[in-house]
């Protein structure tokens, strides 16, 4: 198994947590030198805050653990591809690369809807690979949307 591979799994873990949870299942991990160092789930639910998103809360205990703002060394594993406010994140944090699992057609910003970690010119630029485990974490979504329907159809 690939290192990107064994990476995203992690962060599919973190999806299935939100899953069990009943948040949106989606799951993020920080590397640096080929090391977790932060891992978070959707907790928009758990909160009620509209901005719990995995990416936000795995920025913030990355950040946290370096006593730094800048993750320049470091890259984000993603089940879902993140939206506007979590791509805009993603530069400010100046991370190296995030890998994406399954892409968001609805509110995707990192190549659906728009591409923001490509198509303009900011202070820092975020390296980006999609498709990693793709079936996988499109799976895990499909599977909870389903359910969702189901039970909110009852």
């Amino acid at each position: 198994m690939e290192e990107k591979e064994k990476f995203m799994k992690e962060a599919i873990k973190q999806a299935q947590i939100a899953y069990a949870k009943e948040e949106i299942p989606v799951g993020a991990v920080i590397v640096k030198n080929g090391k977790i160092i932060a891992r978070a789930y959707n907790k928009k639910v758990e909160t009620n805050d509209s901005t719990k998103h995995a990416e936000i809360i795995a920025i913030q205990k990355a950040s946290k653990k370096l006593g730094a703002w800048r993750l320049t060394d470091c890259e984000m594993y993603v089940t879902l591809e993140p939206c506007s406010m979590c791509a805009g994140a993603l530069i400010q944090a100046r991370l190296k690369k995030v890998y994406i699992g399954t892409m968001d057609e609805k509110t995707g910003s990192c190549g659906s809807k728009l591409n923001l970690l490509e198509d303009y010119i900011f202070n820092h630029k975020v390296e980006l690979e999609t498709g990693i485990l793709k079936d996988e974490c499109e799976a895990l979504l499909k599977k909870f949307f389903k359910e969702l329907r189901k039970k909110n159809n009852k």
